[in-house]
């Protein structure tokens, strides 16, 4: 087994006759076997020997030439070539082939190996686009792309200059020379120059057959660009040159032969040059010298045409056009940022200092201007009968009647819980979740809800006011929106100069209203603003929940006077809830209303109240404010029956006394003397305020300085100023205001009542106008119910909502200057990090980046409407309900005096900086599509974050949802995910995306004609714009469609936020 290896041996050497090889010292052939111990090759055993068959077969037959190596001394290559020390082949130069390069070839340069040769052919047939006698000059451009590294965008460069490999093909032009070889064997000459060896090889041919090369080395490559022409020069320091025997010049037919000329005098340098119109002259000192001997010229004279395959960027002369010098663009931009920065805060400072003013002066009115408000005005009277309402199965009105005429102001009165804010809603047609019953009659008969609407007025418990406006201009708009359209500009201010003199608020008529928080007007100046601007349009029939809440008595008192004023005056109806009001308050009540748990106690006129009370056996006290004594009678819960007998017992003694207190009472008063009885005070009140009030003013003991209450100490052993305890709750209670209630229902104040009703039903019913003596009817010129005026136009509302929405901006200037700042200071930022974005690969990603930065910027920023519509929610659902303006007008002033001034405005600052310092694509059409895809986006940002406001009323909410619908929106953006790789299931998600609409468009806009350069292969490689948006999945032809796509958006969220609006919103209670 030490030997086993000899067999496989054995038989490869059999098989493979590549063991034969020639011996490189001797050319002789010799038998190798490789040497197991040394791994090297040895001669086999009888290797030599003549019989060995191997050797024998390996033997060139007798008579056959020996195998080409050029590695042997006598197997030179042609042209200088150099040998292949591993296969003993002559590396031909382009052009040639052959074993020893003596061959040229055909085809074209792009063949490489596979040309074909020449042969026994005369002459070559090129392929198209190429030229010479060895087809190895490019003739066009587009033959050189496969020979490029892009494969696209070669060029045949045809100027002469070396700059990698280039080939000429020139013809002699000495005419000696020309006389002398004579026209049918015309010279020519084949250059050829390497740029990275420093070598050029020259080829000498007599009608199309060559007679000598040359081969140069170190050679110089320059080109020097005249005014008027171009010198290309090549110096070459070294030469060598040799002759192809039997070939013209070198011997052929006994003709001359200048091989050992070549051979032994031409050594260089060399200079080959050419012009611009291609006359080229080659120079070599041995060379000028040997054709000024033979043809009498000093050097040799040639009409070259030269081709380089080459990519464009690579031709002598290219150079990039530069990118346009935006400097100027960018200081001129940021200096008209700036500009407009300092301008917006000269105006908003001189409009802020400027704020309010009501222009005090004379105004002055036509003669008819003062009746405007009563001109074709009916008077209503509000009768209502029956109403009940039920909230969840639980009944919080039950059977209330009541009747209000035009010049009286009528009262509802009671505890807390008694349903006096429901029952003013109901009146007032406010919008309720629960279930009403009855029926609402003005001047006898039924009126819709639109005409309803504009001869009411509804003063709200709670204030909801602009804090950014002043007092005159809050009330001002509201006289401006409801007053008659035909009313004059002048004639509304007066009647809102004249409605803040009455309620004692002209001093502070410049001061801002204010938020809470803030220093501003009092809470009880504010609730007076309130009433003032449903005052101010003298409704036929006003409203009122709470009226003097928050106010002191003074001022208290004189609210109720200017509505008393209101009604007697102007002949209107006023309706109020009031709670415990002091004694000259009250008095000035014609009608009352008392409430107690949903239950009507009372409803008649104020001066029938005590004696209603009397006949129940519960008349008020002597020197007790009859408005705490119902207060305090209704919500009583504790009397036994004795102290009921006691009490009206007491109460018949005191039938026939006007003063005092009676004998025996358990009242324990210290009165001043200087104070007359209460309980006779609202009386002679009440009698000396209505002229047509039957009863006279003969039990009036005289008058009490306003504000001035009598004051009750100790406690009644009835209990009627004691609270009741835990025992005494339920039935006793029940029982005793089931007394209270049944008393009245049974009373013939409450048949008086609802005869009147009945009655003015009836007599319209039946078409008599004036049927009911003394009813309201007698005075209507017509059937109309109520008379309604035409309020302002819609274009008027808009003007008047844009001029208030403008000024609630510029007076809280913070949101809308942070806004802009930020576009600006974020405009400058992104401007230094992508200072002169480069047109690369590295270029592209900066401007993806910063386009999705900015789109993600103000989508983001669009959140802070949220806030700002949250604040006026409120305010608009009381505006609407009480018909100031039309949803449709609100919403259009909203958008586009809100969303324009902070949502077009800061992308527009912050693109114009942006546009120049980036280095965006350059050109106007450019630059205003650019501008409209962000306003589009920053505007579709806006409606759908206001759309979410509008339907989220809770701010924490909508803030969440805003944010999951911009985050969803940036995953389909086209950035975070590429759009090619989203599941076919799932790729519709990207068409709900509007980052995706924008930043697609911006991308287009910039991207799609762009030429962007990849620096690959040494090479400054052109990549289509378009090629890179393809690569990311997005559309080079999309723009206009994304635009498209952008604005059906923006539209539908604005819609549905609209619609949402005029449904949704709305006042429920």
């Amino acid at each position: 087994m030490k030997h086993s290896w000899l067999l496989p041996m054995a038989v490869l050497a059999i098989t493979q006759p590549a063991w034969a090889a020639l011996d490189p010292v001797r050319g002789e052939a010799s038998m190798r076997v490789l040497d197991p111990t040394s791994n090297d090759f040895m001669l086999a055993p009888g290797a030599m020997s003549p019989a060995n068959p191997l050797l024998a077969a390996s033997l060139p037959p007798e008579g056959c030439p020996p195998c080409f190596n050029c590695l042997l001394s006598k197997f030179p290559c042609s042209h200088f070539a150099p040998c292949n020390s591993y296969d003993g082949r002559c590396t031909c130069p382009p052009g040639f082939a052959g074993d020893n390069c003596s061959e040229p070839v055909c085809g074209a340069l792009t063949d490489g190996r596979d040309r074909p040769q020449r042969g026994d052919a005369k002459s070559c047939e090129c392929k198209d686009g190429w030229s010479g006698i060895n087809c190895n000059v490019c003739e066009a451009d587009h033959v050189c792309d496969s020979m490029v590294p892009t494969g696209k965008n070669g060029t045949c460069y045809q100027g002469g200059l070396t700059v990698h490999e280039s080939f000429q093909q020139c013809d002699v032009t000495n005419r000696k020379i020309l006389d002398t070889l004579g026209p049918d064997q015309p010279p020519a000459i084949t250059f050829s120059c390497n740029q990275q060896n420093k070598t050029c090889d020259f080829q000498f041919w007599v009608a199309e057959e060559e007679s000598f090369y040359c081969h140069l080395d170190e050679c110089v490559f320059d080109q020097e660009v005249k005014h008027d022409d171009t010198v290309t020069t090549y110096k070459c320091e070294k030469i060598k040159c040799s002759c192809i025997p039997d070939r013209m010049l070198c011997g052929k037919d006994g003709s001359v032969n200048i091989d050992d000329f070549l051979a032994e005098e031409i050594q260089g340098p060399a200079d080959f040059v050419c012009t611009g119109d291609k006359k080229c002259t080659f120079e070599e000192p041995a060379m000028n010298e040997l054709i000024m001997q033979m043809f009498g010229d000093p050097a040799i004279y040639l009409n070259c045409h030269s081709g380089e395959c080459l990519h464009y960027t690579q031709v002598p002369g290219f150079v990039r056009p530069p990118r346009p010098d935006y400097t100027m663009a960018i200081v001129l931009s940021i200096a008209g940022v700036f500009v407009f920065l300092i301008g917006l805060g000269v105006a908003i400072w001189y409009l802020a200092k400027k704020a309010g003013s009501s222009n005090d002066g004379f105004i002055a009115l036509p003669d008819d201007e003062a009746a405007k408000l009563m001109a074709e005005h009916i008077p209503a009277t509000l009768q209502f009968k029956d109403m009940s309402y039920t909230v969840g199965g639980k009944e919080v009105l039950t059977q209330v009647s009541g009747v209000v005429k035009p010049g009286q102001v009528m009262a509802i009165m009671g505890a807390s819980g008694a349903g006096k804010t429901s029952l003013l809603d109901i009146l007032a047609r406010r919008h309720k979740s629960g279930t009403v019953r009855g029926n609402i009659y003005v001047n006898g008969l039924t009126v819709s809800h639109h005409e309803y609407k504009r001869v009411v007025g509804y003063v709200d418990q709670e204030d909801t006011l602009m804090p950014t406006l002043t007092v005159y201009e809050t009330i001002l708009y509201s006289a401006l929106l409801r007053l008659p359209r035909d009313m004059s500009f002048d004639a509304k201010r007066f009647r809102v100069m004249e409605t803040m003199s009455e309620l004692g608020i002209l001093a502070i008529k410049d001061m801002r209203i204010g938020a809470s928080g803030q220093r501003s007007i009092s809470g009880g100046e504010k609730r007076r603003v309130s009433i003032a601007c449903e005052l101010v349009t003298s409704p036929s029939i006003l409203f009122l929940d709470e009226p003097t809440s928050g106010l002191d008595s003074y001022n208290a008192h004189n609210v109720v006077e200017c509505l008393v004023t209101l009604a007697k005056n102007y002949n209107r109806t006023v309706v109020c809830t009031i709670h415990q009001p002091r004694s000259n308050i009250f008095a000035m009540f014609d009608q009352l209303i008392l409430m107690a748990k949903g239950q009507l106690v009372y409803s008649g006129e104020t001066k029938d109240l005590n004696g209603h009370l009397r006949s129940l056996g519960h008349a008020c006290p002597e020197g007790y404010n009859m408005a705490d004594y119902m207060i305090d009678l209704t919500m009583y819960t504790g009397k036994t029956a004795k102290s009921i007998n006691r009490a009206n017992h007491d109460s018949d003694d005191q039938d026939d006394q006007s003063t005092g207190l009676p004998d025996g009472s358990s009242f324990n008063r210290t009165r001043a003397p200087s104070i007359t009885d209460d309980s006779l005070q609202w009386e002679s009140e009440l009698a000396s305020r209505g002229q047509d009030r039957s009863r006279s003013n003969a039990g009036s003991r005289g008058d009490t300085a306003i504000g001035i209450d009598p004051v009750s100490s100790g406690t009644s052993d009835s209990g009627t100023r004691r609270a009741p305890s835990d025992a005494e709750d339920g039935d006793g209670g029940a029982a005793h205001l089931q007394v209270l209630v049944e008393g009245f229902r049974h009373s013939h104040i409450l048949m008086d009542v609802e005869q009147q009703i009945d009655h003015a039903v009836q007599g319209n019913r039946g078409g008599d106008g004036n049927g009911v003596a003394g009813s309201i009817h007698s005075n209507m010129s017509s059937n109309k119910a109520v008379s309604t005026y035409r309020r302002a136009s819609w274009w008027s509302q808009f003007k008047i909502l844009a001029d208030r929405t403008l000024k609630n901006i510029y007076r809280d200037p913070m949101l809308m200057l942070s806004h802009y700042c930020m576009s600006i200071f974020l405009g400058l930022l992104c401007g230094a990090l992508f200072y002169k974005v480069t047109n690369d690969i590295p270029g592209f990603q900066n401007r993806m980046g910063v386009f999705f930065f900015m789109c993600a910027l103000f989508g983001f920023s669009c959140l802070s409407i949220l806030p700002s519509f949250a604040h006026e929610r409120i305010l608009f659902v009381r505006e609407r309900a009480n018909g100031y303006y039309s949803p449709l007008t609100y919403y259009l002033s909203k958008v586009l005096f809100d969303i324009v001034p902070l949502r077009v405005i800061p992308p527009m600052l912050m693109g114009l900086i942006i546009y120049n310092m980036v280095g965006l694509v350059e050109g106007w059409k450019e630059f205003g599509k650019f501008f409209l895809v962000l306003v589009l986006f920053n505007i579709t940002a806006s409606g759908v974050c206001l759309m979410i406001g509008i339907i989220f009323q809770e701010v924490g909410v909508a803030n969440l949802m805003s944010s999951l619908v911009m985050l969803f929106s940036m995953l389909f953006g086209g950035l975070l995910l590429n759009k090619e790789s989203i599941p076919s299931k799932l790729s519709w998600l990207q068409k709900l995306s509007f980052f995706n609409f924008a930043f697609e468009a911006l991308l287009v806009n910039e991207i799609a004609f762009l030429q962007l350069i990849q620096k690959e292969y040494g090479l400054e490689i052109d990549v289509p714009g378009a090629a890179i948006l393809s690569t990311f999945g997005f559309n080079s032809g999309a723009y206009w469609r994304d635009v498209q796509n952008l604005s059906i958006m923006g539209g539908v969220f604005f819609l549905v936020g609209f619609i949402w609006l005029h449904f949704r919103v709305n006042e429920r209670r």
